[in-house]
Order: structure tokens, then sequence, then C-alpha cells
């Protein structure tokens, strides 16, 4: 049996292939996952590494939002017995420009920071390549990667843009060397003087490192730091670097868990395609089968042996997806880089762990899905198999169908139950509700399959008694048409909701802007928020002709009991530039008032005049009034704050613009306000001049980049999908041989026979592409409606992408036709009808 199982497979090598294809692509993309994953987490080990170098313990803030550490507590630390030296860390985000330009970096950062002399400086001292340290204020050094990313050398003047203060002169003293690749992040050494001034408040510092003298042990000085100053973080150097790690780990982890997504996806639809085509195979030699139970063959054997080929191919077909794999992650990478994302590289990192999870994932899903197929051959009676004619082995579809009807009513009950509320756990339901759709439409498809065939019956009509076999055989195997068209629904359901988000996100934020905005003429930084609009940049188009209003907004880090929370502060008239509905109290902001949303209100109990408290970054108490609540609005968000609050509240290196929004003078020449104000914006590179369209423009420009990464992702699936509608014809072809074979000997012409290949491949793609997009417009709909707070307001059905889309699924029917319609051609008419 083992013989007969190999010299099956060997003896359909193009069969073997297609199905090969299945079971490589979807264990490529789990294995590609974790190999790109994986070299990245190894890159950044490498860098923290060598980060913290020479700490014996550093003290940090408990929170990230925090001013940091008092300068009073870092001479208290300094004056510690046990204490040989410490090195306060001063650093922000900067902008580097050149030649009026900013250096762009991709998604690494840039930072400036202090410089430490060797004998203040706790790590190994910086090693510098050309040049020396920064000795003066006006002096920087900056990176070795970063320098050459800039075209800068020892010497050089350039400028360095800082959020809070603007463009400041500045002279390249010396280049250094990172100790280890970093990709495009560029660091900036500063005086220390003068990154003090830059980068804090004058009273605190980021976090401090620690030596501790000789003979002390670095355990021993941070327990003694703890119990000393009880309101810090306090590490070792080994816990330091653990905790970078960590935290790499676990930004990781999210798109790790986001690629194998896919990939499970892509799997998932390879599945279905190595069920049918095992289906199909075992039908079409169900006459060999019983041949070899009648000769003696057992149950047993013959169920093994199916399963034994499912098995080689599981085995091979993992093996290559491995391989596939890691090249698929070389090209990820590859890819990045070329957009010039900024992330470190490194050599390709290739666990055990994915080794053996591809391996199995492979081999399990080819042996599970075959396994149904052989137990049915297993079973039939060798007499009752050796007479069939042909063996489509259909049994009643009705228990199946009454299945999927009972999941289907559960699943839109529970979708519509999710939508009516939001946040993780109304997403969750209908995430239940979703699986038990699709495994609806599982069960359910064979059923529906014969009458939304028979409806697009109509599309192929044209085609006259041709078109009419293509549409008899679709119908005429409808647990094989469903399988065949699963692949494409699963594909193109996901494909519809992502749609469905992209296209409501825009419609959100097109309303959001033309509802609320009254603006002209907006400033906006970089996408991010982390360097958003320098002040000295709001200040600066002011002075612009036909600009009347200017309205700076910040955003106000404070908590509210013990959630942290996000205000606006608007410097200037709120209401020139944006609308909003008021539900009670008054507009007018005191120095110590605040606005706050109706959810706000609602969750805290507040109403108009009462007096909350807010907490600072610095833990100090605020008592404020509540002089107003609006509804709900992504515009204003939690509260709106005072200017007078918001200095009170926010140190100076924290303060910055989130936007600006102007205003033009009655009868101002909006065309030569912009180029004014554009000209009033050349010394601030990252800052862009946009009306409304433009605004709305670069939203949604951002939008359409993530979308098109999620589409990049679910081609897999469609490719996998049209791989498993050229298997299921080919296979339809030997199926069918006689039956070709006769049309062919009673006059049927080779171009004839094509065209009814292409058709029935066309019917039965659409079928999947309907099915598929009406279950992606249902579950959009209900995740959509538990994004309400998130700001998606609107939901809009890209109509336009939902046609191409079904366009395009009967295009692909018959492209992946192709192969199968030109052999069937070619079935030689009396070969065919003699064969038995």
């Amino acid at each position: 049996m083992r013989k007969v199982a190999l010299r099956n497979l060997a003896a359909h090598k193009v069969r073997l292939l297609l199905t090969l294809l299945s079971v490589v692509l979807g264990t490529a993309f789990i294995a590609g996952s974790f190999v790109f994953t994986d070299t990245l987490q190894s890159s950044f080990d490498d860098i923290f590494a060598n980060q913290a170098k020479g700490v014996d313990v550093r003290v940090a803030p408990k929170e990230r939002q925090s001013l940091g550490i008092p300068n009073e507590d870092v001479d208290k630390i300094a004056a510690m017995p046990d204490v040989r030296s410490v090195a306060p860390s001063v650093n922000g985000p900067v902008v580097l420009l050149k030649d009026g330009k900013a250096v762009q970096t991709g998604g690494a950062p840039t930072f400036g920071a202090s410089y430490l002399p060797p004998d203040k400086a706790i790590a190994e001292p910086d090693k510098f390549l050309q040049g020396g340290p920064p000795s003066k204020a006006g002096e920087i050094a900056i990176n070795g990667g970063g320098a050459d990313r800039a075209g800068l050398h020892v010497g050089d003047r350039t400028v360095v843009l800082i959020p809070s203060k603007g463009n400041i002169d500045v002279t390249i003293s010396g280049i250094y060397d990172l100790p280890s690749n970093t990709g495009g992040f560029i660091n900036l050494l500063f005086d220390d003087a003068q990154a003090r001034e830059l980068f804090t408040d004058g009273q605190h510092v980021a976090f401090v490192d620690i030596a501790a003298k000789p003979g002390v042990a670095a355990n021993d000085l941070r327990d003694e730091i703890a119990k000393t100053l009880p309101n810090y973080k306090v590490q070792n150097g080994d816990q330091v670097r653990e905790d970078m790690k960590k935290e790499v780990g676990d930004a990781l982890k999210f798109i790790n868990y986001f690629l194998l997504a896919f990939g499970s996806i892509a799997l998932i639809v390879g599945t279905f395609i190595i069920y049918n085509t095992f289906s199909m195979l075992v039908a079409q030699r169900l006459r060999e089968l019983a041949l070899l139970r009648a000769v003696g063959a057992s149950r047993g054997q013959v169920g093994r042996s199916v399963v034994g080929e499912a098995l080689v191919i599981g085995i091979i077909g993992s093996a290559l997806g491995l391989a596939a794999g890691v090249g698929l992650a070389f090209g990820l990478s590859a890819m990045l880089n070329a957009f010039d994302l900024g992330l470190p590289t490194g050599s390709m990192s290739v666990q055990p762990r994915t080794i053996v999870v591809g391996l199995l994932v492979g081999v399990l899903v080819t042996v599970v899905s075959a396994y149904a197929p052989a137990r049915r051959a297993a079973t039939i009676p060798p007499v009752e198999a050796m007479r069939a004619e042909f063996s489509s082995h259909d049994g009643s579809l009705r228990i199946r169908t009454i299945s999927g009807a009972v999941l289907a009513a559960a699943g839109v009950a529970l979708v519509v139950i999710g939508a009516q509320s939001t946040g993780g756990n109304a997403a969750a339901t209908v995430g239940v509700g979703a699986l038990a759709l699709i495994l609806a439409v599982l069960l359910a498809s064979p059923a529906l399959s014969r009458p939304v065939v028979g409806a697009l019956g109509i599309l192929v009509r044209p085609f006259g008694p041709v078109g009419q076999m293509a549409q008899n055989n679709a119908r005429r195997n409808p647990r094989r048409t469903a399988a065949t068209a699963f692949a494409l629904t699963l594909g193109l359901m996901l494909v519809s909701a992502i749609g469905m988000l992209g296209a409501s996100a825009k419609a959100s934020i097109t309303d959001l802007v033309d509802k609320g905005v009254k603006a002209d003429y907006i400033l906006a930084g970089p996408p991010g928020g982390i360097i958003g609009v320098p002040l000295p940049a709001g200040d600066a188009v002011k002075s612009v002709p036909g600009v009347q209003d200017v309205v700076a907004f910040h955003v106000m880090a404070v908590k509210i009991g013990d959630d942290q929370v996000f205000g606006t502060v608007a410097e200037g008239p709120l209401d020139n530039v944006l609308s909003y509905d008021l539900l009670a109290g008054t507009r007018a902001l005191g120095d110590n008032d605040i606005l706050v949303s109706e959810t706000v209100a609602d969750e805290r109990g507040w109403k108009v005049g009462q007096q909350v408290e807010l907490t600072s970054l610095d833990f100090k108490k605020y008592p404020v009034t509540v002089s107003g609540v609006y509804k709900d609005t992504q515009l204003l968000g939690p509260l709106v704050a005072s200017t007078s609050l918001y200095n009170q509240v926010m140190p100076v290196n924290f303060r910055n613009n989130f936007i600006v929004l102007m205003t033009a003078a009655p009868g101002a020449d909006l065309t030569a306000m912009r180029a004014n104000l554009e000209k009033s914006m050349e010394p601030y590179a990252v800052v862009q001049v946009q009306d409304r369209d433009d605004f709305k423009g670069a939203q949604g420009k951002q939008i359409n980049t993530m979308l098109a990464i999620l589409y990049g992702l679910l081609a897999l699936a469609v490719v996998i999908a049209v791989l498993g509608i050229v298997n299921t014809l080919a296979l339809s072809v030997v199926e069918r041989r006689r039956e070709i074979g006769m049309l062919r000997a009673v006059g049927m012409q080779r171009p004839q026979v094509r065209r009814t290949i292409y058709l029935e491949s066309m019917l039965i793609a659409i079928f999947g592409a309907v099915v598929g997009v009406a279950l992606g417009l249902g579950l959009g709909v209900g995740f959509l409606r538990t994004l309400r707070d998130l700001g998606i307001a609107q939901i809009a059905v890209p109509w336009g992408q939902l046609v191409l889309m079904l366009v395009g699924s009967g295009l692909v029917g018959v492209l992946a036709a192709q192969w199968p319609a030109i052999r069937a051609a070619r079935t030689p008419p009396l070969a065919a009808i003699a064969d038995i």
C-alpha cells in the first residue's frame, strides 16, 4: 500500500504540484512572520545589549507620563556614601535640518541629548570617528549613521528644530560611533548646559544612571536607593536592559500576531483547497480503491494510503514553505528598507520554534484535510464503487443546511447585540458572531450555490447552449462548487470589511472637518504627533497679511482620579475656528475652568458649576470648575482647558502646538494668503500649510497606506483561492473526460469546450465573491458600530470598489480556467469515450 500511495503521487505530478502550492503558501506566511519578527527582535537585542553599559543602578519615574526626577533628588542620590557617580539623562525629540529640509529617517526617531565628558559619564566614553564632543552652546556631535544620512561633516553648519523652542543654529563638532546597527536613528549630542535649557524645565531630568563605588554590589546599592526614594522605579543595569527588550518584544508581538492572522487566513483558505482536492481525487479513484479492496486490502489500509499521500505532501510542502518563509521575511525586510522606515537590520534569525511550528502546522492541516475523504473512501462497499460511472457520492445536504441556518441565526443575533454598544467586549461579541456566520456559510453554501448560480445564469445567457451547459456544470456538484468558491468568499469577505473600514474612516474625517472646522487654513506637523507644530511657527503666522484668527491647539496631559486624560487647550478664539454643540453651561473659560464632554460628565457625574480636581504630571492637585458640557466630538476630546491652566500644568519643555487653525480676514485673497503662509513656514521644514481639503486628503493618505498593507497581505489568500479554482477545474476536467469526449464526438468545437470551462469558472468565482461581499458588508457594519467611540461615526460603503471586486472575480475565474480549458479542449473524443 505504501508503494501504491507513492507511485500514485509520482504518476500525477501536476496534481501534486497544485496541492503542494496550497501548503507551501500557507506555511510560508506563518514561517515568514516568525522569521521577520525574530530577526527584528534579534537586531534590537543587539542594540540593547550595548545600552546601560557601566550602569549599576537606574532611578526613573514609575509612570511614563511624568516630569522626571527633581534635581534635588538627583543631588540626594549623588551625596549617598556608596555612589561613585551619577549621570542625569537629558534628552528630547528634535528635527535635523539640512539646507532647509528635514533629514528624513523613516520610522526611526531623531533625538537630542546632553553630552557628558568621560569623568562624569558612567557608560564607556563615546568613540569619535572625526572631530570631538561639543564644548559649548551651538555645537553638536552626531552619530555616524546620522551624518551619512544627512551628508554632514565636521565643521558644517546646520539647523536643529526644537519643538518647544524653534530653530537653533549649530556647528558639527564631531562624528561618533554607535556600538550597534541602529537603522535610521539619529542622535545629536549637545553641550550639557544647552541640553538642559532645551529639553528640561530646569527642575527635572528624565532619569538618573548611577555607578557604585568600588566594592559596592549593584543590588545592594539598588536596595539602598529604593529604600531612600521609595516613590521611584529603581533597577540594576540588567533589569534596565531586560525592560528595554521586553518593551520592544511586546511591540513586535503585535506585528507578529498581525502577520500570523493573515498567515492563518491563508492557511484556512489552503485547507479548503486541500480538502476539496482530496475529495475529488478520492472520488475519481473510487474504482481503483475498490479494486484494491476486492483483492484483499482492508478498510484501514485504503484509508491509511490516502492519508499517507497527504502526509508526504504535507512534509514536502511544509519544508518548502519554511524555505519560502525565510525568503518572504528577507523580501519584507528589503521592502521596508526600500521604503526607508529606518529599522535596524541584522542577519536572518530562524529559531527552532519556527521550524517546529511550520512543519507541524503544514503537516497537520494537510493530513486533517485528507482524513474525511480517506474515511469516506474506506467505507464505500467495493462492488458499489466499481459500478459507479462517476463517483460524486453526494449525500443529502439537509442536515448541514439546517445546521448552517441555525448558526447563521445565532451569528446575526450576536452581531446585532455587539453592535449596540462600543468597546472591546462589543467587538469580541461581534467577532464571535462573525465566526458563527463564517461557519454558517461553510455549511450552507452547497444548498445556497444552486439558487445563486441559477440567478447568475443571466450573465451566461447570451452564450446560448454553451452558457447553459456551464451553468449546469456549476450547479451539478454543489459541494464541490461551494468548497471551490469558499476560499474566494473568505478572502473577499475580509477585503470588503476592510474596504468599509477605510471608506468609513475617510467619511467620518470628512464629516468631522466639514461640519466642525471653520478655519480657512491649517498648520500641521509630520505624521505621528511627536513633533507637532513648533511653538514659534504658530507665532510666525500671526503677522501674515490677510490672517484674522490664529488659534494654536495644545495637548494637556492630566489625571482624573487614576485615569490618564489628554485635554485640549485652544490658545485663541476657539468658537471662530471650530463648531461644537454646547449642551449646558457657558463657552467662556476662566483661568481655572474647564469644559467637559458629555461622556466624561455622565461617567463622572459632573454638573455645570461643580468643582473637581485634576492631577498634573508632577502629582500636584489643581481644583477646577466645570463651566460647560459639550456634545462628544473628536475635535475636542474629553475636556477643554484654559491657556492659564495649561501654563500651570505643563512645563515649558513639554509645551507644543498639536495643530494651528487660521481664518482669513473678510475680503482677503486666499491664494495670496496661502503663498505668504507657506513662505513664513519655510524655516520650519516639517510644517505643512493645508486647506480643509488638503487636511482631509492627508488623513485619507494615511488610511490608504494602512489599507494598502492590509490588501497586500490579503492578496496571498486571494492567490491561494485562484490556485484552488485552477486545481478544482483541472480535476473536474479529468472527472468529466468521457463527457467532454462525447460532446466533442457529437460536434462540439474546441473553442466551445474552452468557453464552457471559462463560463463555469466565472460563475463559481462570482458566486464566491457575491457571498463574500454580502458577508463582509454585514460584518463590516457590525464592527464599525463598535468603533463609534474612536471617531468612526459614519458608515460608508465603497460601492465602486465592491463592483470592481465582483467584476474582477469574474475575470479571475476566467484566467484561472485557462489551463484547464485548454486541457479539456485537447481531449481526444474517441480515446475519451473508450476510457474506462
